[in-house]
């Protein structure tokens, strides 16, 4: 019997995911796709091979026997795993946000008191997946993680179900604290006299890859000029809190979070929703006496 799935959410990350699934992945059916904005929906199976459109959520829900979701926020993923549960019955769903360990478990209980499946598989970036949930669901969505949607999977066979989102969350905080550490760098580089092309060679020489990255997107201006954000302002400062409230519901602290995160804020009152995580330096910019804009 030939599988049906669909991709719920076409942010950044999940555009990206879902297009691998559409053209890499060993799909029996064209990927189904459905985003509340049905018109980026349709921007994006005209541009990509092997998609259709969903009209609507349950259109989506019903069509499909594996359901991936990856959306914003812990609300929007409540309320699209809410919309699904009359038709939920018998599918996988198969969750790939960034959401509160405690949304994580939440939606695990809800899904399985309806007769669903569920696997928490937050993806960091472009290079891991984390899985958490019964050995059986796991393998059944293998085939089309590894080497389609994720170079790796991180996996929590039969254990509990927030261990992924666990992981996902403290994860962020490496790129933010990247981020805030560069920005600061940059700053200080500028200031001193010492130059921030400088300090971008030796970042390009002795860290390279995402910190050479960040560090151009910097120096380039990209971090204001940018009409739609990488990582936008409000989802970096989401993550910031689940992390915090992570550390203090075990009794400890995250103080470069805290830092960074107030260094967010301002970020939104500069950029408003067009506000991205590189924005920081904009922020650290500003607090030096400098203007945000290099």
């Amino acid at each position: 019997m030939a599988l049906r799935i669909a991709w719920i959410g076409l942010g950044n990350m999940g555009r990206g995911m879902a297009r691998n699934l559409a053209t890499q992945g060993p799909l029996d059916t064209p990927l189904a796709v459905f985003n509340r904005t049905t018109s980026r929906a349709e921007t994006f199976a005209s541009a990509n091979p092997n998609i259709k459109v969903a009209s609507n959520l349950d259109d989506a829900i019903t069509s499909s026997d594996i359901i991936f979701t990856c959306l914003s926020d812990d609300h929007a993923l409540r309320e699209t795993i809410t919309e699904s549960l009359p038709n939920a019955k018998n599918k996988l769903f198969v969750d790939c946000s960034t959401v509160h360990p405690d949304t994580t478990t939440e939606i695990a209980t809800t899904l399985s008191a309806h007769g669903a499946s569920f696997v928490a598989s937050p993806v960091f970036g472009a290079p891991a997946m984390a899985e958490a949930g019964p050995s059986s669901s796991i393998d059944r969505l293998k085939p089309y993680t590894t080497g389609v949607i994720s170079k790796a999977n991180i996996e929590f066979r039969d254990k509990e179900v927030c261990k992924a989102s666990q992981l996902k969350v403290p994860g962020n905080t490496f790129v933010l604290n990247m981020v805030q550490t560069i920005a600061e760098g940059m700053v200080v580089a500028e200031k001193s006299g010492l130059g921030t092309e400088a300090l971008q060679q030796f970042i390009e020489a002795v860290f390279p890859g995402a910190y050479d990255a960040y560090a151009g997107r910097m120096r380039s201006g990209d971090y204001f000029e940018r009409a739609e954000p990488l990582f936008a302002v409000d989802l970096v400062r989401k993550d910031a809190r689940h992390a915090m409230d992570m550390a203090a519901s075990v009794g400890a602290t995250m103080r470069g979070v805290q830092s960074a995160d107030a260094y967010l804020a301002d970020v939104k009152a500069e950029m408003g929703v067009r506000g991205d995580i590189t924005g920081i330096y904009g922020a650290v910019r500003q607090n030096s006496g400098l203007p945000f804009k290099n």
